[in-house]
């Protein structure tokens, strides 16, 4: 059975790319040293990033090994990837379809990624091209909710996502209940801030997440506009002055388990 792309990745990673490169944060340094250390990671690992999106997280691993793939099914999302790490060998595959070879790869990473395609297809395919022992990263930014603001911000997008599959709803987790192939070996969190102006970092990085990105072009406007006035209310800031926007980074290691 192979897995369709869900609507809104579709069409809003599509229509969107260019500015999801521009605007999603980065990820927290520390997260090389947990490559190092809990994914076991050294220059002569083979890694593949599924469902790499734009890139954003290639920097991390070029810092250890450049023996790396990029796989990525959405054309305009890999031509952004491409711009800025020319030198990382892509494919353009799904997740249940990854044309490696058997037992090839020492790290499968999915960052911000695999509540896209945790199914037991897409689990299968990653236990069939890992090494004996090999691992399995799962990376999430999350915006932190405990500051006012961005609590403010999530209550105007929870209506308006629907049915979209996302991290924090849990459903990914579903897919590693009465399975045989993976086993949780360690969670990490860390904290961070992507700097910048209000409009960047705030009100066109929501407008990069794919539900939004897939809305009329008006509707996104609106949505632009009513962040901008909470950040307003909230801290007095205006479109173009600097704010840090808190986000709490989730890091899964699974290991693979032998048949």
């Amino acid at each position: 059975m192979t897995h369709s792309l869900h609507p809104a990745a579709q069409k809003g990673f599509s229509s969107a790319a260019e500015l999801y490169q521009q605007v999603r944060p980065d990820y927290p340094q520390e997260v090389v040293n947990w490559l190092k250390e809990d994914l076991e990671l050294n220059a002569h690992s083979n890694v593949v990033d599924l469902g790499a999106g734009t890139g954003k997280f290639l920097t991390y691993l070029k810092q250890i090994t450049p023996h790396i793939t990029a796989v990525e099914p959405v054309t305009e999302m890999l031509e952004q990837l491409k711009i800025v790490h020319p030198e990382v060998q892509t494919i353009q595959a799904k997740s249940d379809q990854i044309p490696l070879n058997s037992a090839s790869i020492d790290a499968v990473l999915c960052a911000q990624s695999f509540h896209w395609f945790s199914n037991i297809e897409t689990l299968n395919e990653i236990h069939q091209i890992l090494k004996p022992n090999g691992h399995l990263g799962l990376i999430w930014n999350q915006r932190d909710e405990q500051v006012d603001w961005v609590k403010a911000l999530t209550n105007v997008l929870l209506p308006i996502e629907k049915d979209t599959p996302r991290y924090h709803s849990g459903q990914w987790k579903q897919v590693f209940e009465n399975q045989f192939l993976f086993q949780l070996e360690s969670t990490q969190v860390f904290s961070h801030v992507q700097a910048g102006t209000v409009e960047n970092v705030v009100s066109k990085r929501l407008l990069s997440t794919s539900f939004i990105a897939a809305m009329p072009e008006n509707e996104q406007l609106k949505l632009k506009q009513q962040f901008e006035q909470i950040i307003f209310e909230y801290t007095g800031k205006q479109p173009q002055d600097e704010i840090d926007f808190p986000y709490v980074t989730y890091a899964y290691n699974f290991k693979k388990l032998e048949a």
